[in-house]
């Protein structure tokens, strides 16, 4: 006769202790961190105090302030039309705006974080926050102010064009932004916030040599034309 073979023995029942572990789902810290570049330095004081803060978008952040400040010194440069300290308050936003331009580049080069996107609206916004600027101080001290304002925009369109076609070429390096740029913009940054601290009512007429500029300069906010003598 055929012989059946024995069951098996049947296997012990899992036990928690012979479970095998699940691992354990990564600190909010440890997230952050993996979200910087490989080169970025350990965590500070400030990334260790708040982990779960997203620092990898703080450049980012901070470029969106920076052309979120654009409309807000547009409107306090008209509105409202009594405006006691119109130009302290639009020399700080100025001024804020500029140190944003530097410290945002600053943060994702020094974590590694730079981005095609950041590279793109970076120049974008210190173009805006600029050009607006130099258009209210043009309308504010007339020719004075409008020609030299002219030729910077110029020359910003004219580089920003030069940039476009070389980068169709394959050359965008090229053009990259030197020392003597980065000087150029931190000089135009610190006069224009000086220009704009000047009070109101305080024109051209009030400087020596104002005399010289005939029909190019204008008096405050009389609107009147300083003679020459």
């Amino acid at each position: 006769p055929k012989t059946v073979p024995p069951p098996s023995p049947a296997a012990p029942a899992a036990t928690p202790e012979t479970l095998p572990a699940s691992p354990s789902p990564p600190s909010p810290s440890t997230t952050m961190a993996t979200q910087l570049g490989p080169n970025a330095p350990p965590p500070g004081l400030l990334r260790r105090t708040f982990p779960s803060f997203p620092w990898h978008s703080l450049p980012n952040y901070l470029t969106y302030a920076r052309c979120l400040s654009i409309p807000l010194f547009l409107l306090l440069s008209y509105l409202p039309p009594t405006f006691p300290n119109r130009a302290p308050v639009l020399g700080a936003i100025f001024a804020l705006a500029s140190i944003t331009d530097w410290f945002d580049g600053f943060l994702a080069r020094r974590w590694d974080i730079a981005s095609p996107f950041g590279a793109f609206l970076d120049p974008v916004a210190d173009k805006l926050m600029v050009s607006t600027a130099l258009i209210v101080l043009s309308g504010r001290y007339g020719g004075a102010v409008a020609i030299p304002s002219a030729i910077i925009m110029a020359r910003e369109v004219g580089v920003s064009a030069l940039r476009e076609w070389m980068a169709q070429r394959g050359k965008r390096d090229s053009v990259k932004v030197g020392m003597q740029g980065k000087v150029k913009a931190a000089l135009t940054m610190v006069s224009i916030s000086l220009m704009l601290l000047v009070p109101e009512g305080v024109g051209l007429e009030s400087l020596s040599w104002s005399k010289y500029l005939g029909v190019l300069g204008v008096g405050g906010d009389r609107g009147g034309v300083v003679e020459g003598s």
